[in-house]
């Protein structure tokens, strides 16, 4: 593979360029990074305030993506995800105004507050990359990368992902609250205007290039095999209910490509699975009722999957 190391410094660029307005995250930008080279969309399980939609804009600027944000409400229809046809009595004809997914980052701010109608609109564009309006199909820009935000503190006038819609999404991460450092730099980022500060490194040429060059990673079959035991650990773990389906494990797959990528390697080693593990399964595991007795956590499930699961040693160093 030619120029790893030249793709791993642009990386390396983008995320001192997200760190000049996120700070004390390193590790979820690490993720969302991996996330958007292996061709995968976030979610961001995370209460209001903590820098979201701060973490989205810094992204696009640092990368040149164009970028939309839309705040999901009970009122917001699929069309205002899809676009609509409306006649222009000018020429005669339907014209297509484009919804809020025709950009290169789309930000679906607290996805849990709209209903499973305008939620399941995403579904074709976030597995397949394209939509369906009146008929005819559009592309998405590419990149495309969805960046989905949503509450798990209030329940109230939610309505809760299904299954279907969360094995869209590459990782589900967090942000949790800042340290009190971090917190001070933050009052003081926000009178300085710090997002100012925050550069384009990448375009979205390259970006499209190392997403390309993401994908040709090498994984020896003793490592996809690796992937495919977890997988069906967590179908068989006492406390599980519904495990990860084969789109999680390819989604693994991704993640550790992405992971190794970005640690200057063109093949995949079983610590870069066991990196990225909690955030591609917390998401796909239901729990069963045997968990409210025990108080066992999805954290708790991935722990004792990886720890079960026997780890391969590489037959190829390449």
């Amino acid at each position: 593979m030619q120029n790893i190391e030249q793709y791993c410094k642009q990386i390396a660029d983008v995320k001192k360029q997200v760190q000049k307005v996120v700070f004390g995250k390193d590790e979820v930008i690490d993720k969302i990074m991996m996330a958007i080279i292996g061709s995968g969309h976030v979610l961001i399980d995370d209460i209001p305030g903590v820098g979201k939609t701060t973490m989205a804009n810094a992204f696009s600027r640092a990368m040149g993506l164009s970028q939309k944000l839309l705040h999901f409400t009970p009122d917001v229809l699929p069309s205002d995800i899809t676009g609509f046809s409306m006649y222009d009595k000018e020429s005669g004809t339907f014209q297509y105004h484009p919804g809020a997914v025709m950009y290169n980052l789309f930000l679906a701010d607290e996805i849990n507050r709209t209903s499973p109608k305008t939620q399941s609109a995403l579904l074709e564009v976030m597995e397949e990359g394209r939509l369906t309006v009146d008929g005819e199909t559009r592309t998405v820009p590419q990149p495309f990368v969805v960046l989905a935000t949503q509450n798990p503190a209030g329940s109230i006038g939610t309505q809760k992902l299904p299954e279907s819609q969360l094995d869209r999404f590459m990782i589900r991460t967090s942000m949790g609250y800042p340290s009190m450092e971090a917190e001070a730099r933050i009052i003081m980022g926000k009178k300085n205007n710090l997002m100012d500060t925050v550069n384009q490194v990448l375009s979205i040429e390259e970006l499209v290039e190392i997403r390309g060059q993401v994908k040709q990673v090498y994984m020896e079959e003793s490592v996809c095999l690796y992937i495919a035991q977890l997988s069906n650990a967590s179908r068989n773990h006492e406390s599980v209910s519904l495990g990860i389906s084969p789109r999680g494990s390819v989604a693994i797959s991704g993640m550790a490509k992405a992971c190794a990528f970005m640690n200057g390697r063109d093949y995949v080693t079983p610590d870069d699975v066991k990196t990225v593990l909690p955030e591609t399964m917390i998401h796909r595991l239901v729990l069963n009722a045997r968990v409210k007795v025990n108080k066992v956590t999805e954290a708790d499930v991935i722990t004792d999957i990886m720890q079960s699961v026997k780890v391969p040693e590489l037959k190829i160093r390449r």
